[in-house]
């Protein structure tokens, strides 16, 4: 990976943590500057999100209150995949349930930067 690359890959970690945070999850606003018009995730119940319904939903869901159990993300790594596309990969613990996750971030201009254009959780059962 050049030091280009491992700048991008850099960015767009930084702005996954953002999502998984709960000042930005529980912002409507902060959430559509990170998540892509075209967004789509499969999460980890199985249940397909769009951008429209993640918006509406994210504000309520676990993970959006301080006071409340957070995301606790490991081994996250990150590959360009073309020019304005990075896939990043990780585990994740909420509550004590585990997931395997997978993002594919675009750049589609300078101005709105870096955007989650797709998202997948898969739970990890216990050992």
């Amino acid at each position: 990976m050049s030091v280009n690359d491992e700048d991008i890959v850099a960015e767009v970690v930084e702005r996954e943590l953002q999502l998984m945070s709960p000042a930005v999850r529980s912002s409507r606003e902060r959430v559509a500057r990170l998540l892509d018009p075209e967004f789509v995730e499969v999460g980890a119940s199985g249940r397909r999100w769009d951008h429209r319904s993640m918006l509406a939903a994210l504000p309520v869901m676990q993970g959006a209150a301080d006071d409340g159990p957070q995301y606790v993300p490991t081994g996250m790594t990150g590959t360009v995949l073309a020019p304005g596309v990075v896939h990043l990969t990780f585990e994740t613990v909420l509550d004590g349930r585990r997931a395997r996750r997978s993002s594919i971030w675009r750049k589609s201009d300078e101005e709105s930067g870096w955007r989650m254009y797709y998202h997948q959780a898969t739970p990890v059962p216990d050992a």
